[in-house]
């Protein structure tokens, strides 16, 4: 291991940059209104203490854990923004943990640094989830250039969120995509109660697109603020408090600076809490509480800070049934319930999935640098004949999942990859229909070996076009 003084070395050359990091021209304590937190892991003290004393001249929370697993737990307690670690620990290694951040979905910027490591190390860190490298011996420029490089990257992320966000408020359905009936109910409800103070519950279930539907309330609410989401079911009761409430100094074991919490960062603004079923029930009780009162107690403090923050939930469970479980608290229950919207499965909505489809495609190739291709009739009849058990979300991924293979979208559906031949339809399996079913299913059938052609379809199946265009319209079947 390399000594202290060649890992880092303050000289007259680092004079310059070694005062408050800045980030377009500004300090970067601050990104888009949140304090930064950083958390540096490596097994020498020396280490700790020197990266710590630099980077406290612009962190507003610095923890420190000599391996990966005290870092995990201070995770669980504390959000981070950036995280420092040596690529060599004992137990598990630094590039198997950045690989499970980010599978756990996390966006921490992360910094490895290593012994002399060759380039090969540096690339396969990089690839593990690092946003960046360094090679001891450092100097402390290199230290603060690359945390620059990682902060300006964060603030750059949450601009064009930002900027999005603001476009959509031009946007007559904010995002909201879809023409059949039930949307225009569920869009209607959104426009009619997103002006009002009132705390909204979503339902649906997964995959429906409930965070855009809050989204779109937010759009439309004309409040000023930011729109905040949060997983209530990925989170410990105590890190859920943290997270929502924040932190007194010396709350808790390394807890060496006071923390803003959520209600804080959504002031003026909509705090979305999705997944409100998964809430540990002390969170609930904490939860009603300010909606009741209008004010938070951070964690550990005795100073009531009042809040200006609308709530909208969402959930894809029985609520009811949780409630009658002992699972969730009633009165809460009612308390988010002033205003429920139900956002449909797309099942029932199958005359949006053109729609929808052609969106997906756009955007996903836009993404992938790819020219869009053109979704034939036969496709779509496809896809409009299975069930979608994951709604929106799956439709998605299987839109994606073609783009990159060169196929038909309808090749991709159920997670896996079929040939035309191989896409049966529920007749083929052997299940228990109603004869309506049979029916649809048998129309479908000769509507695809036709390819669209519903005159075709219709000689073949010895009915006029008139009934065959009824039908397929009652199914939503319209293009």
């Amino acid at each position: 291991m390399a000594t202290t003084e060649e890992c880092l070395i303050n000289n007259s050359n680092t004079a310059s940059t070694s005062g408050k990091l800045s980030s377009r021209g500004g300090n970067i304590s601050r990104v888009s209104g949140r304090m930064n937190s950083v958390l540096i892991v490596d097994d020498e003290l020396e280490i700790q203490g020197l990266l710590g004393k630099e980077l406290a001249k612009s962190f507003s929370l610095i923890e420190v854990a000599e391996n990966i697993e005290i870092a995990g737990a201070l995770r669980k307690r504390c959000h981070f923004d950036l995280i420092i670690a040596d690529i060599r620990l004992s137990g598990k290694t630094g590039m198997a943990w950045a690989s499970e951040l980010r599978d756990q979905g996390s966006t921490t910027a992360i910094i490895f640094m290593a012994n002399f490591a060759d380039l090969e190390t540096a690339i396969e860190a990089l690839r593990a989830g690092a946003d960046d490298f360094l090679t001891k011996p450092f100097h402390v420029d290199q230290l603060i250039a690359s945390v620059k490089r990682c902060m300006e990257r964060q603030y750059i992320q949450h601009e064009d969120y930002i900027l999005r966000r603001q476009a959509n408020k031009h946007n007559e359905k904010a995002g909201m995509i879809g023409e059949c009936q039930l949307m225009r109910d569920v869009c209607d409800v959104i426009k009619r109660v997103a002006p009002m103070r009132s705390t909204v519950l979503i339902e649906g279930e997964s995959g429906t697109g409930k965070e855009l539907a809050a989204s779109a309330i937010h759009e439309w609410s004309g409040r000023n603020g930011s729109f905040v989401p949060v997983n209530c079911g990925s989170m410990t009761a105590e890190l859920l408090e943290s997270e929502l409430f924040g932190h007194a100094k010396g709350a808790f074991t390394g807890a060496h600076q006071a923390r803003e919490g959520l209600f804080s960062y959504a002031e003026g603004g909509t705090l979305f809490l999705d997944e409100i079923g998964e809430m540990p029930m002390p969170m609930q009780t904490h939860l009603l509480r300010v909606l009741e009162e209008r004010t938070i107690r951070p964690v550990g403090s005795n100073r009531e800070i009042p809040v200006d923050v609308r709530i909208v939930a969402a959930t894809n469970k029985d609520l009811e049934k949780q409630v009658v479980e002992r699972t969730f608290r009633e009165d809460l229950y009612y308390r988010l319930n002033v205003m429920g919207i139900r956002i449909p499965a797309l099942r029932e909505r199958l005359e949006d999935i053109s729609e929808l489809a052609q969106h997906f495609t756009k955007t996903l190739a836009a993404e992938m640098g790819l020219s869009p291709p053109t979704i034939s009739e036969t496709e779509i009849i496809r896809l409009k004949a299975y069930a979608w058990p994951g709604n929106i979300r799956e439709l998605k991924n299987a839109i994606e999942r073609s783009l990159l293979l060169n196929i038909g979208p309808s090749q991709c559906i159920n997670g896996s990859i079929q040939t035309p031949s191989q896409i049966k339809s529920p007749v083929d399996s052997g299940e228990e229909l109603l004869l309506a079913a049979v029916e649809k299913n048998h129309i479908l059938r000769i509507l695809e070996m036709e390819g669209g052609n519903k005159s075709a379809a219709a000689r073949c199946l010895g009915v006029s076009r008139k009934t065959l265009e009824r039908k397929t319209h009652a199914w939503g079947l319209c293009s």
